[in-house]
């Protein structure tokens, strides 16, 4: 079993309050998502903002199109500072995303930390090496240019 965190920072030129109502908004995650993860809300009636024991399904294909079922549910909530993802069913062993915020001169500063256990142990490792790591990277640099263009216009 491998334990793996992947961490991004970034600065949005918006204060904290303007933040926080656009990430709490589950239907703006697939805003931020790249197309290319084929992600969609499948939960019914859910509201247009977290609170903590909420359920959220999704699908999402994170690899070769095939589209799997997530669930996650939304753990803690301290407003307009930040917030938890655990994921309930899905792709991986164990996933922890913490969404923290904080004020700084230019605005606010994001910090999200996933923590992550990839399935199939030692083969799971591997694949993290191989394709996971890089996966993150890549979602995480787009939701960052999105949150840009969509909360600094």
């Amino acid at each position: 079993m491998s334990f793996h965190q992947f961490q991004r920072i970034q600065c949005i030129h918006q204060p904290v309050e303007v933040v926080w109502d656009f990430i709490v908004n589950p239907f703006n995650l697939k805003k931020i998502t790249p197309k290319y993860m084929g992600f969609d809300i499948a939960s019914q009636n859910i509201p247009s903002t977290i609170y903590p024991g909420m359920i959220i399904s999704y699908k999402v294909a994170p690899l070769l199109g095939i589209k799997l079922n997530w669930v996650t549910e939304i753990t803690h909530v301290q407003p307009q500072q930040n917030f938890v993802d655990e994921q309930r069913m899905g792709p991986y062993k164990l996933w922890h995303h913490q969404h923290l915020l904080e004020p700084c001169e230019e605005g606010t500063v994001m910090t999200d930390i996933v923590s992550y256990i990839p399935p199939f142990g030692v083969i799971g490792h591997m694949a993290n090496k191989l394709t996971i790591q890089q996966q993150l990277k890549e979602i995480f640099d787009y939701r960052a240019k999105a949150l840009q263009q969509l909360l600094e216009q």
